[in-house]
């Protein structure tokens, strides 16, 4: 009877943990909803992430940093008619009028403005469409590949779209970015527009940022929001803590619900994760000789890495050294020569640093030496071929062909 009830409560205790960790798991009334560590690019959380979705404003992120990457912030911007007379949320830029970028990048970031939008992709590429290029092309190198963007501000658009995954990595791409995180956390922001026709009213020059979250979540630092009938509401989030930066992306929500759906996100990932660092930069993990190097030099990481594993949960992983088979002596200090991966147990890659030289390596005296042998043979031989040439051609010019 003791043993029957001992393994009840066993079984007991086995349901409830898995109750509570399920329990523990954020829900999100957003369609898509993603949450990713900022210095390392893990994701914490996923729903229909991978889904293709309308971004809305969320789109001004790729923007804004094709913007900081192609200008600098001390140019003059002249808004043209086509991006005064754009439609959605505006600041009401006028025909003509001259702003900073910098001032407009506030415009874009805080207040949402489309028409910013606009005068800033015209100034950077000549046009929107050349700009749309531009960003396709930036997502692609950022890693976002299931994207497409049409226009710099999100308006709806049959082939505007991304993934809560895309805008994951695009925002923590961005957020690497000092002036670029300087504005998104900003929340009041007065701008000049010296100008503007104040015959039509005052411009507006103080710019309160759309995101709520700057002030209803301890350490949020950013990043943006979005609306749209067809997108829904949108946000990207980013908090920090204890020296840990999240991410999280909310996609389709609904009202106030997209910043509890953040909140859900970011409570879960500090609360639920601990970093564990599995390598620390300028570790030691290997030596290796190079093919005609003088002799062995240590390979040491490159950067430091960590991975976020559930608290109590013992990490379990393997490290395996891959090094470059195309490495040849010399070799210079802190030159790449191979990564270090870190695979789970099941097979799964946890992530990669890269490895790099110690220090240089020269040649070997007997690969100079050799080298420098071959190089003489090759120069004799040369010489020799020249002078037979040389003599037969003189030859053919002393006989005629008759006498030959």
């Amino acid at each position: 009877m003791r043993r029957l009830w001992t393994t009840f409560f066993c079984c007991f205790l086995f349901l409830f943990s898995q109750a509570a960790q399920a329990a523990s798991l954020p829900q999100t009334l957003g369609e898509a909803a993603l949450l990713m560590d900022a210095r390392n690019g893990q994701v914490l959380y996923q729903k229909n992430a991978s889904s293709p979705m309308y971004p809305a404003s969320t789109t001004k992120i790729l923007t804004a940093i094709i913007a900081l990457e192609h200008s600098r912030l001390d140019e003059v911007v002249t808004v043209s008619r086509e991006a005064a007379r754009v439609e959605g949320s505006a600041i009401g830029l006028q025909e003509g009028e001259r702003l900073t970028m910098e001032d407009l990048l506030y415009a874009l970031l805080l207040a949402s403005a489309n028409d910013a939008a606009i005068a800033i992709a015209e100034h950077v590429a000549g046009s929107v469409p050349a700009f749309a290029a531009l960003m396709n092309e930036k997502a692609r190198l950022i890693g976002a590949r299931a994207s497409s963007f049409q226009n710099p501000s999100g308006l709806p658009d049959p082939q505007h779209y991304t993934t809560a995954y895309d805008l994951a990595l695009i925002a923590r791409y961005a957020m690497q970015n000092p002036t670029f995180r300087t504005i998104v956390s900003t929340r009041l922001k007065q701008i000049r527009r010296p100008d503007a026709d104040r015959s039509k009213g005052p411009p507006q020059e103080h710019l309160w940022n759309h995101n709520r979250l700057l002030s209803l979540y301890e350490g949020a630092i950013g990043v943006k929001t979005g609306y749209t009938v067809e997108a829904g509401q949108c946000l990207v989030a980013a908090a920090q803590r204890d020296n840990r930066e999240l991410i999280a992306v909310i996609l389709n929500s609904q009202g106030a619900a997209v910043y509890s759906d953040a909140r859900a996100l970011l409570d879960y990932g500090f609360s639920a994760f601990e970093p564990v660092k599995l390598v620390e930069k300028g570790e030691k993990v290997s030596s290796f000789s190079v093919p005609g190097g003088a002799e062995e030099v240590e390979a040491i990481t490159g950067n430091s890495f960590y991975i976020n594993f559930p608290f109590g949960e013992k990490p379990s992983f393997e490290r395996k050294i891959v090094m470059r088979h195309d490495l040849r002596a010399p070799l210079s200090t802190g030159q790449k020569v191979g990564e270090l991966v870190f695979i789970q147990a099941g097979g799964e890659e946890l992530g990669r640093v890269e490895l790099l030289s110690a220090r240089a390596v020269e040649i070997s005296a007997t690969r100079r030496w050799s080298t420098w042998l071959l190089g003489t043979i090759v120069f004799i031989v040369a010489l020799r071929l020249r002078t037979i040439m040389v003599r037969r051609r003189r030859r053919r010019l002393r006989y005629p062909p008759y006498l030959r």
